[in-house]
C-alpha cells in the first residue's frame, strides 16, 4: 500500500465531505423489540442461511451494501446483522397506513424525490455520524429484469458516503433467493423458500484509496486532487467514486448475488 499521511487523507475528506442535516433521526423503541423478533420470524417464514456474520462489527458506524431484488431484502439483511439498521425510503412507502407503520416502527428515513440525491446522502451521513448502521442498495431500486443477471450498475452514492466517512467500513452483502420469495410487482409472499445472505469483508475508503487493486493513489496523486480547481476535483473524484462502486458491485457478484 502507498504511504499517505493522515493530514493528506483528512484534507481529501474535506474535498468530498457530505454535510449532515442536523435533523434528529427517527426514534422507535419498538425497533429494539423487532431486533429480537425479526430474526426469529425470518427463520420461521423462510429457509434462510447466513454466511459471514462474524465479519460484521458489533458496534460503531457501518455501511451495509446489498443487491436488491425484493421487498424482503432489508429484513433479510437486518435480521442477520442484528443491529439497528437505517434505510432511506421513498415517499410512497409512507403513504399506505400499513407500510407507514412498518417504516416508522423501524426508524427508517423518509426521503423526498423532489429534493434529490443530495438530501438523501445528507440524511445517510446523519446515520453514520451517530455511529449507527446505514443500509444501502447501490443499484438504487429493485432490479426488474426478468432473467438473470439481475445485478445492475450501481449508483455512486455508496462511494460518496464512504469518502465522507473514510474510516467507516463498507460491507458488501449478497442476497440470493429473495426474488423467488417476492419478486417486484408481486403482492404475495411465498413462504418456505430458500434465501441465502452472505456478508463480505469490510473495507474503509482510506484503506481502499491507497490499495493497489483499489484506488491505487499515493501521496502525490491525492495532493494533486486536493490542490486542483473544483472542476478537476469533481472529475477526479467522480472517477474514483465510479471505480469504488463498480468494485462493490463486483464483490456482491463474487459473493453470489444473482
Amino acid at each position: 500500500m502507498a504511504d499517505v499521511t493522515e493530514t493528506t487523507l483528512a484534507e481529501l475528506r474535506e474535498v468530498c465531505r457530505i454535510p449532515g442535516t442536523d435533523i434528529p433521526l427517527p426514534k422507535s423503541p419498538f425497533y429494539s423489540v423487532l431486533l429480537w423478533t425479526i430474526p426469529l420470524l425470518v427463520r420461521l417464514m423462510f429457509r434462510i442461511c447466513y454466511r459471514g456474520i462474524h465479519r460484521l462489527p458489533h458496534k460503531g458506524a457501518m455501511i451495509l451494501a446489498a443487491n436488491h431484488t425484493s421487498h424482503i431484502d432489508p429484513f433479510a439483511v437486518t435480521a442477520g446483522a442484528r443491529r439497528r439498521t437505517h434505510y432511506l425510503s421513498k415517499d410512497a412507502h409512507f403513504e399506505n397506513p400499513f407500510t407507514a407503520f412498518v417504516m416508522n416502527s423501524t426508524g427508517q428515513i423518509r426521503t423526498h424525490r423532489e429534493s434529490g440525491a443530495a438530501d438523501a446522502l445528507s440524511r445517510a451521513a446523519d446515520v453514520l455520524e451517530a455511529g449507527l448502521v446505514m443500509g444501502i442498495f447501490p443499484e438504487g431500486t429493485r432490479s426488474r429484469r426478468e432473467q438473470a443477471p439481475f445485478l445492475s450498475e450501481g449508483k455512486t452514492g455508496v462511494a460518496r458516503l464512504a469518502a465522507t466517512h473514510p474510516n467507516v467500513p463498507v460491507h458488501p452483502a449478497a442476497i440470493l433467493g429473495a426474488r423467488e420469495v417476492m419478486a417486484p410487482g408481486d403482492k404475495i409472499i411465498r413462504f418456505g423458500k430458500r434465501v441465502d445472505v452472505t456478508y463480505g469483508v469490510g473495507i474503509t475508503w482510506n484503506e481502499w484509496i491507497v490499495h493497489p487493486q483499489g484506488g491505487a493513489q499515493d501521496e502525490a496523486s491525492i495532493r494533486s486532487i486536493i490542490e486542483s480547481d473544483e472542476p478537476e476535483q469533481r472529475a477526479a473524484m467522480g472517477g474514483l467514486y465510479r471505480r469504488f462502486t463498480d468494485q462493490v458491485i463486483g464483490t456482491m457478484a463474487a459473493l453470489g448475488a444473482p
